[in-house]
């Protein structure tokens, strides 16, 4: 009985020194240059990710979904017309007083061709100001990326 507890200790000790060393090399292949050699599938896209609050910092009543889309409708729409999602969630964010606000939210997403990029800002960037202003909001956040994109 004790000669069999020490064999499968050391299957078991064996079979642990293989994964230790096996691993990184397995983590290593995943990061080893031949991820360009697969295929490019659309064209070259900006994905913007806006995140937009809806607690007031007066205290006033939370923006609803109605008010939302209707600003979506009339503010996000007409510069992006070939599409748009929107998600909603739950957030929390640190204010300029550094208190932490949790609150309903949603997300946009907007993809736009590369070359298209600096019209693009132009227009986000009055999207995140006019949303500020409409709803007391002390900031909306913003995250660009670039993507391949295939329709």
């Amino acid at each position: 009985m004790n000669l069999q507890l020490t064999r499968t200790q050391a299957a078991f000790a064996v079979a642990g020194l293989l994964l230790a060393v096996g691993t990184p090399t397995a983590y290593a292949s995943l990061d080893d240059g031949t991820a360009s050699a697969a295929p490019q599938r659309g064209e070259p896209y900006v994905e913007t990710q806006l995140f937009f609050g809806t607690a007031r910092p007066d205290g006033g009543p939370a923006v609803t979904d109605r008010q939302f889309m209707a600003f979506i409708d009339k503010e996000v729409t007409p510069g992006f017309p070939n599409g748009l999602t929107v998600q909603s969630g739950r957030g929390q964010w640190k204010d300029a007083s550094g208190t932490i606000e949790k609150e309903r939210s949603y997300e946009l997403i907007l993809l736009y061709p590369l070359a298209e990029a600096g019209a693009g800002d132009r227009k986000i960037e009055e999207i995140r100001r006019d949303y500020e202003k409409a709803f007391g909001q002390e900031s909306v956040g913003r995250v660009d990326d670039r993507a391949q994109v295939d329709f």
